[in-house]
């Protein structure tokens, strides 16, 4: 399991061309699941965001996590996370957990995210055309794999 998250001042994602869903100042995740992933990748991986110390303290030192701030959070799946790029120029999903696995999950790492954060959390739809517009905060950029656990 993969997240690409991004500390940011606010974030939408415009869902088939219709739903926006919004988010102000906290995390924007873009969410990949492969086909070998399982719970446990899920608890880790949303303690590991929800307690990251990317925002800044009173001295301006990222020293805050999303949970000190009371942030907000958006999640968005994002199979292209899982490419694989080794051969040719044409990537690679084949690592991408089918919709049957990977919805299960997705909506798992959503509910605990909310339970975590006692709020909401702003999602997109998983399997849908989405459009996401973004201030990038920093930028702040943070790649985490649960697979690899630097």
């Amino acid at each position: 399991m993969r997240v690409l998250v991004q500390r940011v001042k606010n974030a939408h994602v415009l869902i088939n061309k219709k739903e926006k869903r919004s988010i102000g100042l906290g995390l924007m995740v873009l969410l990949g699941i492969e086909h070998e992933d399982e719970s446990n990748d899920v608890q880790w991986l949303v303690n590991k965001v929800l307690n990251l110390r990317v925002f800044a303290d009173e001295s301006g030192i990222m020293n805050k996590s999303l949970l000190d701030i009371k942030g907000e959070l958006m999640v968005v799946s994002q199979f292209t996370l899982m490419a694989a790029t080794k051969k040719g120029n044409r990537p690679s999903y084949i690592r991408a957990a089918k919709h049957q696995h990977a919805i299960p999950l997705y909506e798992l790492f959503v509910n605990t995210a909310e339970t975590n954060l006692r709020s909401k959390v702003a999602t997109g739809s998983f399997g849908a055309d989405m459009e996401i517009e973004l201030v990038n905060d920093g930028p702040v950029t943070i790649w985490i794999d649960s697979k690899n656990k630097e």
